[in-house]
């Protein structure tokens, strides 16, 4: 599925006709007019179909900001102009940020260091939350990651194959709230096919603000990964394409992930509350289902065989070539496999877990293993198993059968 939104068609040709605008001399700026009119046609062209999309109300808004500031006129040429890129040493190479924008150093030597905690998705999807709760979710459309007060990530996750009900996430887009002297707004939207080197207005850092390059887009794999290091707020987040979907990952100071000025809508922050109960999955006992109906399967060769491009067996040991640790990741490889028939998914679950050995800060919670379906009140994982608890309450009856 492709997004009949073009935002990010006007967003780039807008860019690649003004890279460098902000210091063009004012005999350039009917240039610059014409190609924010041009910017605004091509948003007009788009709008029906990006009613909901955060990256085109931003992008509509910063036109009408843009043409304010340089007094231009909604009418005459429209015709794309080709100017000038940044010269060397411009702002966008800027490193002299103030302290404040830099969420380490602005920490004393005599206080504790930060807290860092990690959230994680990917696949078809599986939530990795701030707590180290670990879901497989259905949660198709579009759902909040992350929703602070410095920035918003909204994943939008849609049928892997149509009728099915396997879903990967399709459309990211990120939300960098303006911050003091450092940062301008800015945002990130990524789709399928469509991993952008650059934040949607096509520069790759803060802006126009001193401490611009607190806020970086780096680019490691073309079209495959990208990291944005957001140093203001101490956060690092990583992107990636595997096969046609997204997959994402993000390290948080604690103090920045419970920065939320309503703390009541915080639940529908899945990386913070996990997914609500009716939307969640329990994978593990699909899994052992389909392994029970695999040895079945083999006992009773009568039965149709399985229309997935994967048995359980053969699932299990195409992850265990890159999952060698039977943890949820390799769970999540093999069920995905299974539901999928498509071998990117195993690449997902892969990443995800290096994504993790880099950004998480406990190496000795790197590995999750128990399930976390049964949910307690507050999305929280319960301790012990269902059958251990039973067993502790037979006991517990027949002692007080015994005081009796």
């Amino acid at each position: 599925v492709t997004s009949p939104c073009k935002i990010l068609k006007c967003n780039s040709e807008f860019w690649a006709a003004t890279s460098g605008s902000h210091h063009l001399g004012t005999e350039e700026a009917p240039e610059f007019c014409t190609a924010l009119r041009a910017y605004a046609h091509c948003t007009r062209r788009t709008a029906r179909t990006c009613r909901g999309d955060l990256a085109y109300h931003s992008a509509v808004h910063g036109i009408e900001d843009l043409m304010e500031q340089h007094n231009c006129s909604k009418d005459g040429p429209t015709s794309q102009p080709r100017l000038r890129t940044l010269p060397p040493g411009d702002s966008q190479e800027r490193s002299d940020s103030p302290e404040i924008c830099h969420y380490e150093k602005s920490f004393h030597k005599h206080s504790a260091a930060p807290n860092y905690t990690h959230c994680g998705l990917f696949g078809d999807p599986h939530l990795r939350t701030f707590t180290d709760t670990f879901q497989t979710c259905k949660v198709q459309g579009a759902w909040p990651l992350i929703d602070n007060n410095y920035l918003n990530v909204q994943v939008t996750n849609t049928p892997v194959l149509p009728g099915s009900t396997a879903t990967a996430t399709s459309k990211l887009t990120i939300i960098f709230k303006s911050f003091q002297e450092c940062v301008d707004q800015k945002v990130y939207q990524a789709e399928m096919d469509e991993l952008p080197a650059a934040f949607a207005d096509g520069s790759k850092n803060g802006g126009d603000k001193h401490g611009a390059n607190s806020l970086k887009i780096t680019e490691k794999v073309s079209g495959q990964h990208i990291e944005i290091q957001a140093k203001y707020i101490g956060t690092t987040i990583v992107v990636r394409q595997v096969g046609r979907y997204l997959t994402f990952a993000v390290r948080m100071p604690e103090e920045v992930v419970n920065a939320v000025e309503d703390r009541d809508s915080q639940g529908l922050y899945l990386c913070l509350r996990g997914c609500p109960l009716n939307q969640q999955i329990d994978f593990q006992t699909i899994r052992s289902a389909q392994a029970t109906e695999g040895r079945a399967r083999r006992k009773g060769p009568s039965l149709p065989a399985p229309p997935e491009a994967f048995t359980y067996e053969t699932a299990t040991a195409k992850c265990r070539e890159k999952l060698p640790v039977e943890d949820l990741y390799f769970q999540s490889c093999v069920f995905d496999l299974l539901t999928t028939g498509d071998v990117n998914f195993m690449l997902a679950a892969y990443y995800a877990f290096e994504d993790v050995k880099m950004l998480h800060s406990n190496k000795d919670k790197l590995h999750l293993y128990e399930r976390t379906r049964d949910l307690a009140p507050g999305n929280v994982a319960p301790s012990g198993h269902p059958a251990a608890l039973w067993v502790v309450l037979l006991c517990l009856s027949q002692c007080w059968l015994c005081l009796l």
